[in-house]
Parts: C-alpha cells; sequence; structure tokens
C-alpha cells in the first residue's frame, strides 16, 4: 500500500490552517515538475495526479495549465481533505474533488478516464516491485493514446545510486521495508515498455531527482 511510514519519507507533512497540510519538499519541486509538465505534456484534456498528497502540487499545476481538467487522488483521507482545502482556497473550476485512489490495486485503470495527462510523484520509492508493475499496468489502461505519463522522483541509474544521500534514504527505506526502495531507471523504462508505454524523455532533476516522460503507444 503507498505511504507506508517509513523513514526520512519526503512527503511528511504538516498540518496548517483550515486542515491543508504543507510539505517542505513539495514546495520545492512544484517548480521543477511544472516546468516538464509545460514541456512535455498536452496542454488540454483530462489530467490524473496518482498520490497526490498535501495538494500543494495541483494547485499549482491547475493555475499554470487552466485547459486541463485535473483529478487528484489520495490513498489517505487526511490528504484527500488537505488536498480539497487547497483548491477550494484558490478557487479553482478546473480541479476535482480529490478521489479515493490506491493506484497499487488492480482494476482501477479500466473504471476511470481515459486521461490525456498522469502524474506520479514521490510513489515508486515507498512501494515494493509487484505494486510498481500493477500501478503501470493500470496507468496504462487508463492512459489515452498518445497521452503522457511522467514518473518523477529518485532512481537508480544502471544500478548503482548516485549520492551519499540517495545510498542513505534508500538503505532505511530497504531496512524498514525489504522490498520497498529506489528503482532503477532502466528497469521502470522496460516494464512501461511492456505495457505500451514508451519513453520520449528523460529529464534530469534537482537533488539527484529524475522525470520519465512515457507516451502511451
Amino acid at each position: 500500500m503507498p505511504f507506508r511510514s517509513v523513514p526520512g519519507q519526503a512527503s511528511v507533512a504538516d498540518t496548517t490552517e483550515g486542515g491543508k497540510l504543507f510539505a517542505p519538499a513539495a514546495a520545492r519541486n512544484l517548480a521543477p515538475l511544472l516546468d516538464v509538465l509545460q514541456r512535455h505534456v498536452p496542454r488540454n484534456g483530462q489530467a490524473l495526479e496518482i498520490a497526490s498528497g498535501t495538494g500543494q502540487h495541483v494547485v499549482g499545476f491547475a493555475e499554470a495549465l487552466p485547459d486541463l481538467q485535473w483529478q487528484p487522488s489520495d490513498i489517505d483521507r487526511a490528504r484527500r481533505a488537505s488536498i480539497d482545502a487547497y483548491v477550494a482556497e484558490a478557487g479553482l473550476r478546473n480541479v476535482a474533488p480529490a478521489a479515493a485512489l490506491d493506484a497499487t490495486a488492480p482494476g482501477w485503470g479500466g473504471l476511470i478516464g481515459p486521461f490525456q495527462v498522469i502524474l506520479l510523484a514521490n510513489l515508486l520509492h515507498l512501494i515494493s516491485q509487484a505494486e510498481a508493475h500493477c500501478l503501470l499496468a493500470e496507468a496504462a489502461s487508463a492512459l489515452a493514446p498518445e497521452g503522457r505519463m511522467v514518473i518523477y522522483g529518485p532512481f537508480r541509474r544502471q544500478g548503482a545510486l548516485v549520492s551519499e544521500g540517495d545510498r542513505s534514504f534508500d538503505a532505511a527505506l530497504t531496512s524498514h521495508d525489504p522490498e520497498i526502495g529506489y528503482k532503477d531507471a532502466g528497469d521502470v523504462t522496460a516494464w512501461a515498455a511492456a505495457r505500451g508505454l514508451a519513453l520520449v524523455a528523460e529529464v534530469e532533476m534537482p537533488a539527484n531527482n529524475l522525470s520519465l516522460v512515457f507516451e502511451r503507444t
């Protein structure tokens, strides 16, 4: 299940007024992620954000990309409430109420969509390989032909961890749960390809992260 309680989890957030949660990491990576979206995804249609977290991201994306209709989602009730609070405060009309979605469970991809855009940020390292396979299969089912999926987060590169911080974080994750931890970017690209998702861009991001951009063929 997503959002295991893990050491150093990037999505850890503090509660602010009105039930809104605030995650410093989400504030830091909003602009770089938005730049990737503006350069690599369609500008109109339906967009699904998987594991939206606090709601800071989807509000920023929806304001900057007003012709996309955004569907935020999260498995956690408090996070869904935070998402809706951010959206209400911003007065956005192109964001639907946050949906309860466990993206690692089978079957959802055939029930919603099709989406022109699917975004997944900072989740793959917090789930198992089997759950990652399921998520990619379901996302491919929910993605429209020629739709784009963006996966952002920390990755291994050709089997290696690129910094001491990455090595420490991955070790903390796997000591807590041996089934989770950093996935290799090449492996994820191969798993996606097996589901009909072709890699169209690999974007270097701050803090040694990557954005992998896939298109449904």
